[in-house]
């Protein structure tokens, strides 16, 4: 997503890496909730081609997500169940997950709930009692962090002054970003919260640090993952 799309400068999402899964039995129906990280319809949907093919043999393959740091992109689908009763509980459940600050800002989720009907109707209330718990439980379990963007700023110094600034930087709070090298100077970056207070804030700091003679060099935005803030 481009950054002009939105302004949010942070939100919640998966961990990186392998699909999450969780399982949970209810009147011997299974329901097999798989949480992917996704950020694009077409990934998401994928989440669920594989699943399909995984479980070939399971009657439903329901399905939810959640799209974009603005959560812009939300889908859900029932996959044959009764109209309302799996991919609607699903996108709630989504949406409405909060964090331990009490923000509700998932995204970039897919969620698919494969199950293997065990023989004894729920009816409406209970298949939605039962897609929606599903994913719950299997979010208040999986690893979640931060994706937060980031503004990056080079300082271009000569090579001889690069490395105290670079401790006074840090000694400051400020985090560092990729060093590179020039024939006459060192390039350093620092990332800042994507906010004109905090660019305006370092702006002044490094002005008091190098008497003036360095300046930042804003060279766009990044989204980098974080721990969630507790």
């Amino acid at each position: 997503m481009q950054e002009q799309e939105s302004r949010t400068s942070s939100f919640t999402t998966l961990a990186a890496g392998p699909d999450f899964r969780h399982e949970l039995e209810i009147k011997r129906s299974r329901f097999i909730t798989v949480l992917r990280r996704t950020d694009s319809e077409e990934a998401a949907r994928a989440l669920v081609a594989d699943l399909r093919r995984e479980f070939h043999d399971a009657r439903h393959h329901c399905s939810a997500f959640v799209l974009g740091p603005d959560r812009s992109v939300q889908r859900s689908s029932d996959d044959g169940e009764p109209s309302g009763t799996a991919g609607i509980p699903m996108l709630e459940a989504l949406i409405r997950r909060e964090t331990a600050s009490g923000v509700t800002d998932l995204s970039d989720v897919s969620a698919v709930v494969v199950r293997y009907f065990g023989g004894i109707l729920l009816g409406a209330g209970g298949l939605v009692r039962a897609y929606s718990e599903s994913v719950s439980a299997a979010l208040e379990l999986a690893p979640l962090v931060q994706r937060r963007r980031l503004r990056l700023c080079a300082v271009r110094v000569p090579h001889a002054a690069a490395g105290r600034l670079e401790n006074d930087l840090r000694a400051a709070g400020y985090a560092m970003a990729e060093t590179g090298y020039e024939p006459q100077a060192t390039v350093l970056r620092i990332a800042l919260p994507d906010a004109p207070e905090p660019l305006a804030e370092a702006t002044e700091r490094l002005a008091a640090m190098t008497s003036g003679t360095a300046a930042l060099e804003p060279e766009g935005t990044d989204w980098v993952d974080a721990p969630l803030p507790h």
